[in-house]
């Protein structure tokens, strides 16, 4: 049912773990992972070893985000498709549980609850960013992420991020995908804003875990500082008074 896309940047060893996961669980419902090799590396893991397909796929040059796993679902036979960092770890199957509420509430995209290795809750479930919400941010005021607990039922969120996130394939191919103009970030909270346009919900299940290895290149490197500034513009541009009306209520 599932097929799985990750995209490695240099980043193998995270990428073995990650596969190591997968087989550990045991998860049926996978029924195929893309590897996508952004730049040249050597990779120590085997695809033959796991109980699942693994097939990977070598660019002759790099590509963003977007233009990555857009390749990827090119080739995907899943009737779901999962857009995966490498640094994800997966103590738990987060499969069967997303799959029934992705299901249950017909929507086009769900993500889980992301946590650090240390068990602090990740801000990967935000309100859209406004100019007014990016200036409270910039002041220390708050990041615009959504409050909430395990303990909490899946709710409509306005976007979730693109370190996990379950589609239905057929809804990723209604929305055309991510926009391939955004190279590194925002890929994630413009395909959320067209999936809410075009009718779907963005959900967030908190009974579901996953752990996340963040790496924060942006705040180091001037290049990702760059690429950042570039796609939040572009995002700003784009949706500019034209943000969808989302729920961000628990659903029923």
């Amino acid at each position: 049912m599932i097929t799985i896309s990750i995209v490695s940047h240099g980043q193998s060893a995270l990428v073995e773990q990650l596969l190591a996961d997968l087989a550990r669980l045991d998860i049926s419902m996978v029924t195929e992972v893309l590897v996508t090799l952004n730049i040249p590396e050597t990779i120590a893991f085997k695809p033959r070893d796991y109980p699942y397909p693994v097939s990977v796929l070598r660019n002759t040059a790099a590509r963003g985000f977007g233009a990555n796993h857009n390749a990827a679902f090119r080739q995907a036979k899943g009737e779901l498709f999962c857009v995966v960092n490498p640094d994800i770890r997966l103590p738990d199957n987060p499969f069967s549980i997303l799959i029934e509420e992705i299901a249950r509430h017909s929507a086009g995209v769900i993500g889980p609850m992301v946590v650090t290795p240390d068990g602090m809750v990740e801000d990967n479930v935000r309100h859209f960013p406004v100019l007014t919400s990016l200036a409270a941010k910039l002041l220390g005021y708050g990041d615009g992420r959504y409050v909430f607990t395990a303990r909490d039922k899946t709710f409509a969120a306005d976007w979730v991020a693109g370190m996990f996130m379950l589609f239905r394939a057929r809804d990723f191919r209604a929305v055309g995908g991510f926009d391939e103009a955004f190279f590194l970030y925002y890929e994630d909270v413009d395909i959320c804003a067209r999936m809410w346009k075009s009718g779907r919900s963005v959900l967030v299940c908190p009974n579901v875990r996953v752990i996340h290895n963040a790496q924060r290149s942006s705040r180091r490197n001037l290049r990702y500082m760059k690429w950042h500034a570039l796609s939040l513009a572009r995002y700003l541009c784009k949706h500019w008074g034209r943000l969808p009306r989302t729920t961000g209520q628990q659903m029923e």
